[in-house]
């Protein structure tokens, strides 16, 4: 993954330049309403509304269900102390339930919506196998997490252990999710995201990073 990004930055700030300027007319007239119109093609996806609307409403609930399921998943990577003491243990359970369960059969939906819209004309006759691909590792690795959530029996400490033995490349099981009935959905969770992010930035998914610059271009 990271060395896919950093071939592909590379890639874009090495493309000729041209001085022709190419952005949207109107041209915004001061810099606030140009951050303005960059903020709304990045987050409200203007463009896709007025081409098709169930697509714009199913793209909102997936993208909404992303950052939930990301916001989630920091937990994996460092407990929030303050939350926990805001919120506190039963707080941080419906925390968990929100952005853990309640996203994840959002993204589902999502996803879903997006396999069958390939499968119908006429987006099947401009869809590649790169397409299915990229949906069938998506939709594996949110069923195998929405499995875990709804019928795992393990603590997110453990989880959490888990995750940093991967990230510090000194992987170890915790006895308690070797003795999981979830260990096996665990792993093939962790091995589809793992493809996934092999997989992003030689994908259209890597449009969640470039899109932000692309806009800035587009409204200069």
């Amino acid at each position: 993954f990271v060395t896919g990004m950093a071939y592909q930055i590379f890639q874009w700030l090495s493309a000729p330049k041209t001085l022709i300027k190419t952005g949207y007319f109107p041209k915004p007239r001061t810099t606030g309403e140009r951050w303005l119109k960059v903020a709304e093609d990045s987050f409200v996806f203007p463009e896709v509304i007025k081409f098709d609307r169930w697509m714009w409403i199913f793209t909102i609930l997936f993208h909404f269900g992303l950052l939930g399921a990301f916001v989630g998943h920091l937990r994996l990577l460092q407990e929030f102390t303050p939350l926990v003491d805001l919120l506190g243990s039963k707080g941080m359970d419906r925390f968990a339930l929100w952005s853990g369960g309640f996203m994840g059969v959002v993204l589902i939906v999502g996803l879903l919506y997006y396999l069958l819209r390939r499968l119908n004309f006429p987006f099947k006759e401009v869809s590649v196998p790169e397409d299915y691909v990229l949906l069938v590792l998506l939709i594996l690795t949110v069923v195998m997490g929405n499995l875990m959530r709804f019928f795992g029996d393990i603590h997110v400490g453990e989880y959490r252990a888990y995750l940093q033995s991967l990230l510090s490349f000194q992987p170890a099981f915790p006895e308690a999710l070797a003795a999981s009935s979830a260990k096996w959905t665990l792993v093939f969770h962790v091995l589809f995201a793992n493809l996934v992010f092999i997989f992003f930035p030689f994908s259209k998914l890597v449009h969640m990073i470039a899109t932000f610059p692309a806009n800035l271009a587009r409204r200069r």
